[in-house]
């Protein structure tokens, strides 16, 4: 929860911000989870795209799920993340 304001520029900061060079420099194993029924951040826009500029990511779709999925699906969500680790 917050401001009108504050989220008003929020998004607009990370909406007009380039975060490809710092996704370029990422150099470790990454897991990227995305919903694909995500309506505020499209998977098109941001999960895929961002699993092709990692390089050597691991992209894990999840069908159906929404942006909040890490709070309604988060025993799923929670169990890939450990598996990823472990791993």
């Amino acid at each position: 929860m917050g401001g009108a304001n504050a989220h008003y520029e929020g998004i607009k900061a990370f909406s007009e911000t380039d975060f490809n060079a710092d996704l370029e420099a990422i150099d470790v194993p990454t897991l990227v989870l995305h919903g694909d029924d995500d309506q505020i951040v499209p998977i098109a826009d941001a999960g895929i795209l961002s699993a092709k500029i990692i390089k050597g990511a691991t992209l894990k779709v999840y069908p159906g799920y929404p942006h909040g999925m890490c709070t309604l699906h988060a025993d799923e969500i929670n169990a890939d993340l450990l598996a990823f680790i472990k791993a």
